[in-house]
């Protein structure tokens, strides 16, 4: 099990002065699904306690098979594929969360997963959970107080009443995703992964948020963008990785690799 690990700041070459933020070498990422099991009576299970025996449904995952690939700083890149193709369980690797299987992934800095699930303290307001947010990724108490009202006006949740001060288990999924969205991108990141986020909310919103990744990226950050909207890809990403069944199917410019992919899920 090979565990990751962080690139040493540098430049790749005299010639090529792209700097990588993420290496991706022959990694392959397996999970165990705990499925219902045919004998789960009470009696049953006491047997296979008191026998030591295996659990009689686990089956083993093989998500990610070998992917290999470097990313570099002021990229953004979106990853597309089909349902099950090891999109999300990519970017959990690349964020630390995962462990490889095989392989290793090298980052610059510590990357930063925003996902639909990511927690926030649904007890606490919207405002609480901006304060502890920002708190937590490193930044001052001052720094904080000033960026506070600018993250809650870039979340809309105030647009149809004082949200900010109700707690978080009054949002709507969508609320609570744009402003998760929100307290991420008011930090400056090395890498910035995303998972389905942009694809919550109304235009307005998702058109703030592609000019907040645009932003991002001209501060020398790499975004890595999971949607299965493919026009937010076209608008935000100039590389696009294609997944396949665990495996690159491509990897290259937005607009040769997108295509493809159209025509592939119209099979």
């Amino acid at each position: 099990m090979v565990e990751q690990h962080e690139i040493s700041p540098g430049v790749t070459s005299t010639a090529d002065r792209r700097i990588p933020t993420v290496i991706a070498d022959n990694v392959h990422l397996i999970y165990r699904v705990h499925g219902a099991a045919s004998g789960t009576t009470p009696v049953a299970t006491l047997k296979r306690i008191v026998s030591r025996a295996p659990q009689a449904n686990v089956r083993e995952v093989h998500a990610v098979k070998g992917v290999s690939f470097t990313a570099y700083r002021g990229e953004a890149i979106g990853l597309i594929g089909s349902n099950g193709s090891g999109k999300s369980t990519l970017l959990r690797a690349i964020a630390g969360l995962m462990p490889t299987n095989r392989g290793a992934i090298y980052t610059q800095g510590q990357p930063s997963l925003l996902g639909v699930n990511a927690a926030l303290l649904n007890d606490l307001s919207g405002e609480r959970n901006v304060v502890l947010g920002c708190l937590a990724m490193g930044m001052s108490p001052e720094q904080v107080r000033k960026l506070t009202p600018e993250i809650i006006e870039f979340s809309g949740i105030n647009e149809r009443g004082d949200f900010a001060s109700l707690p978080m288990r009054t949002y709507s999924s969508g609320m609570a995703a744009r402003l998760r969205f929100s307290i991420a991108a008011a930090k400056k990141h090395d890498v910035l992964l995303i998972d389905e986020a942009l694809a919550t909310g109304d235009v307005r919103f998702r058109r703030r948020s592609e000019a907040r990744v645009r932003e991002l990226r001209a501060e020398a950050g790499t975004i890595f963008l999971v949607s299965h909207g493919i026009g937010t890809i076209r608008d935000t990403c100039e590389r696009t990785i294609w997944l396949e069944s665990g495996e690159i199917r491509a990897d290259g410019p937005t607009g040769l690799v997108v295509p493809e992919y159209e025509k592939f899920m119209k099979k």
